[in-house]
């Protein structure tokens, strides 16, 4: 039987699906795809960059956590942000996250496609992108519970293929004679190669890559326990994605030097395939198309209920909030799988240089909100005590305040890096363009007010 709360969705996840929702939709394309573009830029000094970026990802979830603990809302950080900071800011976070998934989609769609390539080179890529998103829209559209089961065995299949390889790699570089030496992370060039500008350079695509961890706040509205559930997630998750990020990193740029890695595909399968090891390669390239997959799932469901937590609040389309009778929010999950006909349209006119593109666009959608957690996070322990939260933050509030400056230093960067800089311009001309239609929307909404009124008068 089917457990509604008060806002009509379902309550059917449990800690477990939680858990692995998070981790599936940050243990995705950012590094079986890529973190070969990360590698090409920054070389070995790229895992000292995941480490920072994974710190600053823990304070962020930190501050999440505390919020969607206290108040498991429709819409989370959306909705918080409305809250504490105003409408307009909760507009411009609510419609910038499903612009965040539907941008990161694309992204996984583009990676699905390319892997496919591993198997099918003649087959244009579009077209596996049409086919992933009619599944997993279908998919979307059944139960939640449904989604959380998909997404638990599309994770376990990511993370029990992870610990192999990095338990495999370890014992290649152990036991194999001429197989890698872990004085290929200074042997070519050292730890910074390309100097530190490549290092600084390297941290747009290291935040894509953690992009999608804040899909945690969303699920706490249909958790069947979020102040038990959501407190464990947010613990143990930027553990394992940094634990899983840094070991494989450092094990495929053991056993091959950085400077030997392409871009065309996932280093996963060119470091098995240059080993000779090529049955591993194809095993392997089953697991990013299951990770692309788990990501892809992850992100139509985060879109879709962004875009239902702005419907409940008046800032989106009526119809955005129906729900089945199971609780899904069945229009938003078709408007997200029509949205990412974008894909299909840049995999048919750039099939090479998609990914990146998309990837940079992604990175600014994802870093803008995560700051907007963390200012949104600061507005509320500003205005209200701390005492009787069941989650704070640690490290209050010297952590929050340098984990937005380094927010700020990544906005930078994307300015500064010319294949980045193109994606900070159509970010900000997105935020423009929201402000204006928040405009558009009050006033109109002001006018009909007022013509209600006269009319009764």
């Amino acid at each position: 039987m089917t457990t509604k709360s008060g806002d009509g969705l379902s309550r059917r996840l449990n800690g477990r699906h939680i858990r692995f929702i998070a981790l599936g939709s940050a243990i995705g394309t950012g590094l079986f795809y890529g973190s070969s573009d990360t590698i090409a830029k920054a070389g070995p000094s790229v895992l000292l960059a995941y480490l920072i970026g994974g710190a600053a990802i823990f304070f962020v979830l930190r501050a999440l956590g505390e919020m969607a603990v206290n108040d498991p809302a429709p819409g989370s950080f959306g909705e918080y942000a409305r809250k504490h900071l105003g409408p307009l800011a909760g507009f411009l976070t609510g419609w910038t996250y499903a612009f965040e998934m539907v941008i990161v989609c694309v992204a996984d769609v583009t990676a699905l496609a390319v892997y496919m390539g591993f198997w099918f080179p003649d087959v244009p890529r579009w077209i596996w992108v049409v086919l992933t998103i009619l599944v997993i829209a279908a998919a979307n559209l059944v139960s939640v519970r449904v989604y959380g089961e998909l997404e638990f065995w599309f994770t376990l299949v990511k993370v029990v293929a992870i610990v192999a390889m990095i338990l495999g790699g370890a014992a290649i570089l152990i036991f194999g004679a001429d197989s890698g030496s872990i004085t290929n992370l200074w042997s070519h060039g050292g730890w910074f190669p390309n100097g530190i500008g490549g290092f600084i350079a390297s941290f747009a695509l290291v935040m894509f890559a953690f992009g999608g961890t804040e899909i945690l706040g969303l699920t706490a509205a249909e958790s069947e326990d979020p102040r038990t559930a959501m407190p464990k997630a947010v613990n143990t998750v930027p553990v394992r994605v940094l634990l899983f990020y840094v070991a494989t990193l450092a094990i495929i740029m053991m056993l091959n030097p950085w400077n030997t890695i392409s871009d065309s595909g996932s280093p996963f399968v060119q470091i098995f395939s240059g080993l000779g090891l090529h049955s591993a390669a194809t095993v392997l390239n089953i697991v990013v198309v299951t990770a692309a997959l788990s990501a892809i799932n992850s992100d139509i469901f985060g879109a879709g209920r962004m875009i239902y937590g702005l419907a409940r609040r008046g800032q989106a389309p009526a119809v955005m909030a129906r729900v089945t009778r199971n609780g899904i929010p069945w229009m938003t999950v078709l408007v997200v799988a029509a949205a990412l006909s974008l894909a299909v349209v840049l995999n048919y006119l750039l099939p090479d240089s998609a990914f990146l593109l998309i990837a940079s666009v992604g990175t600014f959608a994802t870093v803008w909100v995560w700051f907007m957690i963390l200012l949104t996070h600061y507005r509320s322990r500003r205005q209200s005590p701390a005492e009787g939260l069941e989650f704070p933050v640690p490290f209050w509030p010297v952590g929050q305040i340098l984990t937005m400056a380094f927010m700020v230093f990544i906005f930078v960067v994307m300015a500064f890096a010319e294949d980045t800089r193109l994606a900070l311009i159509v970010g900000v001309v997105w935020l423009a363009v929201l402000c204006g239609l928040f405009w558009f929307h009050r006033r109109a909404t002001s006018s009909t007010e007022a013509d209600k009124s006269y009319a009764q008068n």
